[in-house]
């Protein structure tokens, strides 16, 4: 995969009830950025409102248990997926 295929970025902080997305478009300008619950319907409006602007990458912080559900409905519309382990994601945060 290269980042140039990629035309939306949904980085998913998961969380047992709900997760909080947030997606950036190819420019890196926020286009989504909201609680979203652990429901399959949720989450399938919300990839299928990003993949109108193109492929779309999910990214979680927890690819098993509760981040399995997004990563599964995002597959299987099709878009993307990739795993952030924790490591790196401390070391996002600190950019911040």
């Amino acid at each position: 995969m290269q980042t140039g295929d990629i035309d939306v970025w949904l980085g998913l902080d998961v969380g047992k009830s709900s997760h909080h997305a947030c997606a950036l478009d190819h420019d890196g300008n926020t286009i989504l950025d909201t609680p979203v619950d652990q429901d399959e319907k949720q989450l399938r409006r919300t990839i299928a409102k990003l993949q109108r602007r193109g492929t779309v990458l999910v990214i979680v912080d927890q690819p098993n248990t509760i981040g399995s559900l997004p990563l599964t409905v995002a597959r299987d519309m099709g878009a993307r997926t990739a795993y952030l382990p924790g490591g790196a994601m401390r070391k996002a945060a600190q950019l911040l």
